[in-house]
This record gives C-alpha cells, structure tokens and sequence, in this order.
C-alpha cells in the first residue's frame, strides 16, 4: 500500500489497482452528479489519491488525480489545457502537479476529510519536489448571479500574476475581472467560495480573470494556481503537522 497519510479515523493512499481507480471513478460520478460514468483519458496518466474511512471497513469518502510534470513546457499536455490558453505557463522551470477531480462523497461532511486531503497533497509536494500546483476550481452550477461577491473577491485580491495570468481559449466564459465593477461582501462572497478553492486562497494562490463556463460537467470553474515557495510560513507550517 503506498500510505501517503493516516491521520485519526482517515487514511489517505494513492491507488494501485484498476478497481481502486474504478472505485474513484464511481465516487466522481456520485459526487458531480454526472449521467455518465466520469472516466477520460486522463484518468491513466495521473496519480490517483483515495482518502478512506478506517471505522467503516475503508469506505472511500474523498478522491481526487494528479498529473506530474517536469517543467511548464509540459502544461500544454494537461487538462486545464483544453479550457485556458496556459502559454505563459510554459516558462516556469520548476516540477508542477495539476491537481484534478476533486470531490467528497456527498453524505460526509467531516471538515478533516479535507485537511487529510491537503495533507496527503502535502506529502507528496514535499517527497517530490513539486513547485507548483494548479486545477480548475468548480463552482456547482453554470450560473453567475449567485457567485457575485465571491467573483468580485477574486478580482480585486486574487488575480493571477501578469507574468503567469491564463488567457481565453474557451468559446464560453465569464470575464468578472473586466465586467464587475462592485466591491465584494467578504462574508457572502466567502459562503459561495467552493472549499477547495478556498484552501488554495488561504495558502496564497491565484486565479484566472475569467471562469469558464463547462455545460457538461454543470459547473463554473477558475484556473488556479499555487507557487509552493509563496505558501506563508505559517500555513506551510499548518499543512506539514497535517502530513507529519
């Protein structure tokens, strides 16, 4: 078993077998509330992480995949890719992680699921040298009028760098960055903040300047970014007595 962590009721693992990658696939599809099975070809090339239940017989409660990269040259491979222009991305010259699929089985909602979680993800960071992680965050739902003051949130105090900012490539899109011209409601903008994305926020990462609009998956989504050498001390610290 490759144990990236156990902490308390939790252990989090990454997959060895086809039936654990299944089992992730099957919790994916209850968890977005999908028609169909969610597998893509992506699901062969990454890393698959499975935070299970060890007070009921390992029920998986949490999963989520990762595709390592060498360097950014590498990022046009990744999934984020179909949806962002990441070519500024490219000349980033340290190992990177996208970080996908997310999700918590809909009938837990034990808020250590996601500290393992982020504790495994730190694991892994630190055993291999990873510089940066990056995904799409998902807001449920492909409509904008609810997420107002949690889009304003993200233009006015968490746009990507310039030097690293994604550019349009989707044929649907919310550019909040360039139409909202409101000040956000902090505490109603972080209530619709999804808690992944708000994770990433809290440790210092960065957003694109427009969500995509994904019709099949039901879900508006930013491209985010975290450089691992920006993380605060403090939360670094945090994250490591998770992973320790």
């Amino acid at each position: 078993m490759a144990l990236l962590l156990g902490k308390g009721r939790y252990r989090a693992r990454l997959a060895l077998t086809g039936a654990d990658i299944v089992a992730a696939q099957k919790l994916r599809t209850l968890a977005f509330g999908t028609d169909q099975t969610d597998r893509d070809d992506f699901d062969r090339l990454c890393a698959h992480v499975l935070v299970e239940d060890m007070r009921s017989s390992g029920e998986l409660v949490c999963c989520f995949r990762m595709l390592t990269m060498e360097r950014g040259d590498e990022i046009g491979l990744s999934y984020s890719a179909q949806f962002y222009d990441l070519s500024a991305l490219e000349e980033f010259q340290g190992r990177m992680v996208e970080m996908g699929r997310f999700c918590i089985h809909p009938d837990w909602t034990d808020p250590d699921i996601l500290r393992v979680a982020w504790g495994a993800m730190t694991a892994y960071v630190d055993q291999n040298n990873v510089e940066m992680l990056f995904g799409c965050s998902s807001f449920a739902g492909t409509e904008t009028a609810e997420y107002l003051d949690a889009f304003a949130m993200l233009k006015h105090r968490h746009l990507a760098p310039k030097r690293w900012l994604p550019r349009v490539k989707a044929p649907d899109v919310f550019r909040f960055a360039a139409r909202l011209r409101r000040r956000p409601d902090v505490k109603k903008a972080m209530l619709r903040m999804p808690p992944l994305l708000r994770t990433y926020l809290l440790m210092g990462g960065w957003v694109s300047d427009h969500a995509v609009v994904d019709r099949h998956m039901n879900t508006l989504h930013v491209f985010t970014g975290l450089e691992i050498g920006a993380i605060p001390p403090a939360r670094k610290r945090l994250l490591r007595v998770v992973a320790g």
